[in-house]
């Protein structure tokens, strides 16, 4: 499948922004959608729209078949074991949260400890932080390398015995750092520790196998891998998942209630409290039909190669710092001397060119940095070569325009 190809089948790609082609280069926050998951979207509500799991109707069979369908895709599309292991959530934030909140509650202890990152997203920083207050449990951060890579000696070094958690973004969405979770995992349990996945930026764009990776956790979202907002996945293993108690109560997540007392469905039910976000799970197995046809090979080696090309043209410009690693996923963070980022980014939309700007959810690793805020542009499939040649001429007139005093 060609880049032209794929590009046909994202319709909002096909518009002007400030009378320019839109060049999007944003899909780090959240990636467009293909027609394939807006039309499952829409027959959905047009044609089955019901409740799951309560009614013995058509509609509502049809309905639960088909959000049912979409967890099994997710479970071969990580290659879980079971379907008991994979819950639907709001979003990556959603699932650590019931991470921290459900095994973080039961299991820490003063003295106890947390592993993280200082390039983590504030998803999984604030929720850590959260539950280390509430238990006596203390935070550790494993320091970064200059470029923004991990070396697992400083890994060895942070993670002690008393470790209980460690908690690592597989991509970081800032430097584009691709962390070595498999062996940072082995070095948790090798302490004892369970280890907790945060793949919002890798679900997108490379194979993920959790058994392979031997991870206890995985959270990631459907809106940065071409399905619908408000819908997330939490992974985690059946042993610890069927001791851990649901965060959320009330109906659907029940077997039987009583006056006083109340039990829970069994695995993955009792996680998954209220009517579920049926749209968007059938929405993010569409999405998953989508990426596996074009191939998450041939997705990941497309955006390594944009990548590079990124870092080549953009160091072309003078004043332009670019931060992370060397070998990085699909986005480039960068900086132009004396413009602030927002600036860059309002610039760069006056010619249709969508980037961020801002601390991108992640405040401690500016601070690392030594910046208050940077700009970003992020690839995906349906990003080409010519559009980064668009970026670099943009920011070759952002920087000449702020040059000429205005």
């Amino acid at each position: 499948m060609n880049i032209h190809d794929i590009r046909s089948m994202f319709p909002i790609l096909d518009q002007e922004v400030n009378g320019k082609p839109l060049v999007y280069l944003d899909s780090a926050a959240t990636s467009q959608k293909p027609v394939t998951v807006i039309e499952t979207l829409d027959r959905y509500y047009r044609e089955y729209n019901s409740n799951v799991h309560r009614g013995v109707h058509t509609l509502g069979t049809k309905a639960t078949d088909a959000y049912e369908n979409a967890r099994e895709k997710v479970r071969k599309f990580i290659s879980a074991s079971s379907i008991q292991e994979i819950i639907f959530t709001r979003g990556t934030t959603t699932a650590i949260n019931m991470i921290a909140e459900s095994y973080g509650r039961d299991n820490l202890g003063e003295g106890d400890e947390i592993v993280i990152t200082y390039m983590e997203h504030h998803a999984n920083i604030i929720p850590w932080q959260q539950i280390a207050k509430r238990t006596g449990a203390k935070l550790k951060y494993i320091p970064l390398q200059e470029d923004g890579s991990i070396d697992l000696k400083d890994v060895e070094a942070t993670v002690t015995n008393q470790t209980k958690i460690v908690s690592v973004m597989m991509v970081s969405n800032v430097l584009g750092t691709i962390n070595p979770i498999k062996e940072i995992t082995e070095i948790a349990h090798r302490n004892g520790a369970v280890m907790v996945v945060d793949g919002a930026q890798a679900a997108p764009h490379m194979k993920i196998d959790v058994k392979d990776l031997d991870c206890d956790f995985l959270a990631f979202s459907g809106h940065k891998m071409c399905g619908p907002t408000g819908i997330g996945v939490l992974y985690g293993r059946k042993a610890l998942l069927k001791k851990m108690e649901p965060v959320e109560t009330g109906g659907e997540m029940i077997d039987f209630v009583d006056l006083y007392e109340s039990t829970w469905k069994e695995l993955p039910w009792k996680f998954e409290a209220g009517t579920p976000i049926i749209a968007g799970a059938i929405g993010l197995g569409a999405a998953i039909d989508f990426l596996e046809d074009v191939g998450l090979d041939q997705i990941l080696e497309h955006e390594h190669k944009l990548a590079n090309y990124a870092m080549e043209r953009l160091s072309q410009v003078e004043g332009l710092t670019i931060y992370g690693p060397k070998h990085r996923a699909g986005l480039v963070t960068f900086n132009i001397e004396d413009v602030h980022p927002h600036d860059v980014a309002t610039v760069l939309d006056a010619d249709g060119i969508a980037v961020r700007a801002g601390h991108h959810c992640a405040q401690p690793l500016m601070k690392w940095l030594k910046v208050s805020a940077t700009a970003r542009a992020s690839f995906y499939l349906y990003n080409t070569e010519e559009e980064i040649d668009k970026l670099v001429e943009g920011l070759i007139k952002t920087k000449e325009y702020f040059s000429n005093g205005f």
